[in-house]
């Protein structure tokens, strides 16, 4: 097929409303997934008609998706980096071990884990030492 005609398929599912993106995925594959975010449907009915345009994950690719532990998210932090945070008026430092990540005397798995020990939440760990966006 031809990559413009799939390119202004896709492009005109920005012009769809949730309702229209229900029908537009009806006509294709039968009913649609019940979400209600018309940008999450949007982007799964595009992947899809790209997908059957072009190919879709390389088997080695879903390999990789399924393997456990195989694919790292997040910053992969070197022994001895030294992580500070200002935490109500108090700076918090975290010290990257081969133990695991060292504050306060005691040892941590994942940052996410110090996160909720210096501030008694929940936090995503690289979102409050500032290693990822806010939006991510």
């Amino acid at each position: 097929m031809n990559p413009e005609a799939i390119y202004d398929e896709v492009r005109a599912l920005e012009r769809l409303d949730l309702y229209g993106l229900r029908d537009e995925w009806r006509k294709r594959y039968g009913e649609p997934p019940k979400l209600r975010s018309r940008e999450l449907l949007g982007l799964q009915l595009a992947w899809k008609i790209q997908a059957d345009a072009f190919g879709g994950l390389t088997p080695e690719v879903k390999a990789k998706l399924r393997a456990p532990g195989k694919i790292k998210a997040g910053p992969q932090l070197m022994v001895g980096t030294r992580l500070t945070r200002e935490w109500k008026g108090e700076p918090q430092v975290v010290l990257v071990t081969e133990a695991g990540l060292e504050w306060n005397g005691q040892t941590f798995k994942s940052l996410s884990a110090v996160a909720r020990a210096i501030t008694g939440i929940r936090w995503n760990g690289p979102r409050f030492f500032g290693l990822r966006d806010e939006a991510a």
